[in-house]
């Protein structure tokens, strides 16, 4: 069954590892992973990952890359995406924050949280780096803190 949502991820990766997420993610799900290119229409089903070196912004019914500064160190930035996916949907948004060595997405998902968004957060004592999950939680009121494990069902049970 389709997903009935699209999906956007932000990793902190190099050029070097390029592919090798892409073909992890897609080798897990029926869902089309791939990189965007700038102003790709929006879909659901489809999981848009964004490509070493740019921001990924979501847009009402697209999405958008950037070479904006780095945010937190980082290009892409979780808070980029976060904060681009809540002004243009809103309530609608559902904001994961996963493992990670810095506060990049604890920014973003408070602004999500303010306008209405869900926002679910990796258990920084199960996390690999909980600094990252650490930063969200102190940052705004979050849904759920889970082990990774749990993520996934929750994530599935908050989008359909």
């Amino acid at each position: 069954k389709d997903f009935p949502l699209p999906i956007a991820i932000v990793q902190h990766r190099g050029k070097a590892e390029d592919d090798a997420l892409e073909r992890l993610l897609a080798a897990q799900t029926s869902l089309r992973v791939y990189e965007p290119n700038d102003k790709d229409p929006l879909g659901a089903g489809r999981v848009y990952l964004a490509p070493a070196d740019y921001h990924l912004l979501i847009e009402p019914e697209s999405v958008a890359l950037s070479t904006a500064p780095p945010r937190n160190f980082a290009r892409p930035s979780i808070d980029v995406l976060f904060e681009s996916a809540a002004d243009a949907h809103g309530s609608g948004v559902v904001a994961v924050v996963l493992t990670g060595s810095n506060h990049d997405g604890a920014a973003g998902a408070r602004y999500v949280k303010e306008r209405g968004g869900r926002i679910l957060v990796e258990d920084p004592a199960t996390a690999q780096a909980g600094i990252m999950p650490a930063g969200a939680i102190a940052a705004t009121a979050v849904d759920a803190v889970l082990p990774l494990p749990a993520l996934s069902a929750r994530l599935i049970a908050a989008c359909v």
